[in-house]
């Protein structure tokens, strides 16, 4: 018997007003902790002796250990739920975010960026892997992008607060960056335990939906489940070996190397622009592409789920980004500014498109495995990118060399993501639900 349609749209509904905004919430929470780092970069470095390749190493110390424990994380998640695992992943990594605070020198950097990598790992992948409980694949780019406006809204709201902290005089013994650390890790902490009360693991559990909408909904997704199955990989050590999954990680490893391009060093390529030292106005500044990428990260997926062309899409907006990302180094400070915000936009906005290719392929414990395999060796893009620039800029003795490699390698992926094989994502004549 044929699932009725306005029961599948109406629980969609439902769903994405409970969880999306949450989810969002909490991925905001996760991305000011990552980049704060970068606001805190110069007043980190004079308080606690840190030079830049200290900087660039510890920055990209998270993502090693990061990477290492995504899959058992994603796992555990698969086992356990989503309820009690997010609640556990976002407290301890609040701690460690707040005992940042504490950094004396290199040793103590390191040491804190590697155990935040730990505490951290699994939170990214479990949010896709749980949302791939929630939502057909008919309407998944444009949650994913939804979800995705966790980025660019960590950084409008996050670098005039993480501006206004590190401008603040010392108080209690402690600097305006002891304060940012202390402060955007405590907000881990509370939405953490609120996760723990607020979140419910599937559909089944979900005594908001009725039980019409719930059936109709659980109906669609194990069908389609099913059919993940019979067209991709459902057993996990099988994903170590498949091609088309080696393929997503690489695309992702250099997404990432171009996202953390941008995280890391946007707010001291702004002050260089503005002629001024990071503070609020440098964060209000630095806000300005992170606007742009929200705009772009609502429609691109939208149209993408309208048109099933994510493939296409993805390949046209990485190549914008690749160039604009080239055109910054030697603009004038408008014309750089306008390329940021194309840069940023598209290295936001295609990721929500990425996510449709290995969600439509995996299935089962696959799919909790080989979403945080995919992230976790993406994730290392996150090393990878600080590192490399530094590398780059001596190299060639230059500091726009770095700029030059990351743009480069974007536009190599824009290539890489041609090549990509999809399955459509759904294909009947279901229409999919305004959200």
């Amino acid at each position: 018997m044929p699932v009725p349609e306005n029961f599948v749209d109406h629980a969609i509904a439902r769903a994405r007003r409970r969880l999306v905004p949450f989810l969002l919430l909490m991925y905001v929470v996760s991305f000011l902790d990552r980049a704060n780092i970068g606001f805190a970069k110069e007043a980190l470095q004079a308080s606690a002796g840190i030079s830049d390749a200290t900087y660039a190493m510890g920055a990209g110390l998270f993502f090693l250990t990061y990477a290492i424990f995504e899959v058992p994380s994603n796992l555990i998640l698969h086992k356990v739920g989503a309820r009690v695992w997010m609640c556990r992943i976002m407290v301890s990594w609040g701690l460690v975010s707040m005992a940042t605070m504490f950094v004396t020198g290199p040793r103590s950097f390191y040491v804190l960026r590697l155990l935040l990598g730990i505490a951290e790992a699994g939170f990214f992948p479990g949010v896709i892997l749980y949302l791939s409980y929630w939502f057909p694949n008919r309407v998944k780019g444009r949650i994913l992008g939804l979800f995705y406006f966790g980025a660019p809204l960590a950084f409008i709201f996050g670098g005039p607060l993480s501006g206004v902290l590190l401008d603040m005089p010392a108080r209690a013994g402690l600097q305006g960056w002891q304060w940012m650390f202390l402060s955007e890790g405590f907000l881990a902490v509370a939405v953490g335990i609120w996760a723990y009360l607020y979140l419910g693991d599937k559909p089944a559990d979900a005594s908001w939906l009725p039980n019409t909408e719930k059936q109709a909904l659980l109906t669609v997704l194990q069908e389609e489940e099913q059919a993940r199955r019979t067209y991709g990989s459902s057993a996990f050590p099988a994903v170590l070996m498949d091609w088309r999954v080696l393929h997503y990680v690489l695309i992702y490893f250099l997404i990432q190397m171009s996202v953390y391009g941008v995280v890391f060093y946007l707010p001291t390529e702004v002050a260089t622009l503005l002629g001024k030292s990071v503070g609020i106005e440098v964060g209000f500044a630095s806000a300005i592409p992170w606007v742009c990428a929200i705009a772009a990260t609502y429609w691109i997926p939208r149209a993408a789920d309208r048109r099933q062309n994510h493939r296409f899409l993805a390949v046209l907006v990485l190549g914008a980004s690749g160039l604009a990302s080239a055109a910054f180094p030697t603009s004038v400070p408008v014309v750089a500014l306008l390329a940021l915000c194309v840069a940023a936009s598209g290295f936001i906005a295609v990721q929500p498109l990425f996510w449709t290719f290995p969600t439509g392929y995996l299935a089962g414990t696959a799919a909790a495995g080989g979403i945080a395999f995919i992230n976790a060796m993406g994730a290392l893009g996150g090393f990878f990118a600080p590192n490399a620039k530094v590398w780059a800029d001596a190299h060639f003795g230059s500091h726009r060399a770095g700029l030059y490699l990351l743009a480069g390698l974007t536009l190599v992926n824009a290539v890489l993501i041609a090549f990509v094989r999809q399955r459509k994502l759904h294909q009947t004549s279901q229409r999919s639900p305004s959200i």
